[in-house]
């Protein structure tokens, strides 16, 4: 999901949704090598994303190491967090004018950089200062590398279908999220050195990544005259509060289910539930991430309205389960419930990029979306300091309840705001608005949805 600027890029591919006659095809050898260039970035954003995750379910080790608390875990977490944030509004949207390579490579290196900071001083201001670099890279590669693969798909393929950019830019996305935990589970349950072989290991597929980017083609002309530079622009005024509000306060509630399994819930799985597998925390983070990522391969063609119901009831179903699976040290529950969660929290989170694209003018779709990504990575960090916070004077158990409430809270609320939302678009049908109005309608251009709704935690 690119956070572009609404000035339209000079492309060497077609634009998305173009016929296939309004451009000439390119030379067969050019083709080619933008199928391999679009396979390229898919799997160096697969290492990106995953590459994020590798410390989840390394949580413990470092607090059995270090002796700090479950609260100092999660603030080198929401410390990710904060650097995804800063880099989405400062240069997400740069690639538009500067060119797709020319923002991937220095985001790729800055990953690689905090690869040496997590294997050169394993202290705390150490790890601090490596997670931060790690978001203000992964914030920097997801929306270009998003665009980078769309851009690359129609120049392989002009005039064809999308669904294989969707299919794939979700796999990389959200699915590489749960395979780097589970991969650094699996070295570090297993080989020597778990604080280090599986950043040794990321290293090198991200120096690899770096060579491989720098030799795909280019998507987008650098311009001769760039426009002067500006922070990405936030807006909340899209001609429908209520259904913008619901949009973004499900964002909030699916990446706080996200940001549970990949900062509380390791070591909550070695702690009370007493299973310290490394293996198994990945497996669980892995299990997650991918269920949401296969929930909204699977549900491309639902109509936004089931699309919601069906996130909503599945993130509330998931939810329940997974505080019984705590509160009863069942890690069978505890398991169910975060798959089922983590199912719902795709389909929602994908219900509320389609609601925003829907309802925002195309001069303003940018903006609105950032303002929904910023909502999201709140959801991301605030919950999991939250309940690190509580877990300093309350069981791990009882700040998961009270977790639990809140969240509940809010999915009712966004059924109520998104009905409401439903209800004004129903009023207003006698004289509809060309980009759509409400959460629940789904009224967005086909191919816009289709285009930003493939989307990410970070």
């Amino acid at each position: 999901m690119s956070l572009s600027t609404p000035s339209r890029p000079r492309l060497t591919a077609p634009p998305a949704g173009a016929p296939s006659d309004a451009f000439p095809a390119p030379p067969r050898s050019l083709r080619g090598r933008h199928r391999t260039g679009f396979w390229t970035i898919a799997l160096a954003f697969l290492t990106t994303m995953a590459f994020g995750t590798v410390p989840a379910p390394l949580y413990p080790l470092y607090m059995t190491r270090d002796g700090f608390s479950t609260f100092m875990g999660t603030v080198v977490y929401a410390i990710y967090a904060l650097g995804v944030v800063i880099s989405l509004l400062l240069a997400g949207h740069v690639s538009d004018w500067v060119g797709r390579k020319k923002i991937l490579v220095p985001a790729l290196g800055l990953e690689l950089v905090a690869a040496v900071l997590f294997l050169t001083d394993p202290a705390l201001p150490m790890l601090l200062t490596a997670r931060l670099i790690t978001g203000l890279g992964i914030g920097m590669i997801t929306a270009t590398a998003t665009a980078y693969m769309h851009e690359l798909h129609a120049a392989h393929r002009p005039g064809a279908s999308s669904q294989r950019f969707e299919i794939v830019s979700t796999a990389a996305n959200i699915g590489g999220i749960g395979v780097g935990a589970l991969v650094a589970g699996v070295l570090a349950q297993f080989v020597q050195a778990p604080l280090r072989t599986p950043y040794i290991v990321f290293a090198v597929l991200l120096l690899v990544s770096i060579v491989a980017v720098a030799l795909t083609p280019e998507t987008v002309e650098e311009r001769l005259v760039k426009p002067a530079y500006r922070p990405q622009r936030i807006s909340a005024d899209h001609g429908d509060r209520a259904g913008y509000l619901a949009a973004a306060a499900a964002a909030f509630a699916s990446f706080a289910v996200f940001g549970l399994f990949t900062s509380v819930a390791p070591g909550f799985v070695a702690g009370p539930l007493h299973h310290p597998s490394l293996a198994l925390a990945g497996s669980i983070v892995f299990a997650v991430f991918g269920g949401a990522a296969i929930a909204q391969t699977l549900t491309g063609r639902l109509a936004a309205p089931a699309k919601l119901v069906l996130g909503l009831s599945a993130q509330a179903v998931g939810i329940l389960a997974l505080v019984i699976g705590m509160r009863t040290a069942d890690l069978g529950a505890f398991l169910l419930g975060g798959v089922v969660a983590g199912i719902g929290a795709g389909l929602l989170f994908k219900a509320a990029v389609g609601a925003v694209v829907a309802m925002a003018a195309p001069a303003k779709r940018s903006e609105a979306l950032a303002g929904l990504f910023l909502t999201a990575y709140l959801g991301l960090s605030l919950p999991a300091v939250g309940i690190g916070i509580a877990t300093r004077t309350i069981p791990a158990t009882t700040a998961m309840t009270w977790f639990t409430g809140i969240l509940l809270m809010m999915l009712a609320g966004v059924a109520v705001l998104a009905g409401r939302s439903s209800r004004a678009s129903r009023r207003r049908s006698a004289n509809p608005r060309p980009e759509g109005a409400a959460m629940a309608s789904g009224g967005a251009d086909p191919g816009d949805q289709r285009r930003l709704t493939s989307g990410r935690p970070g």
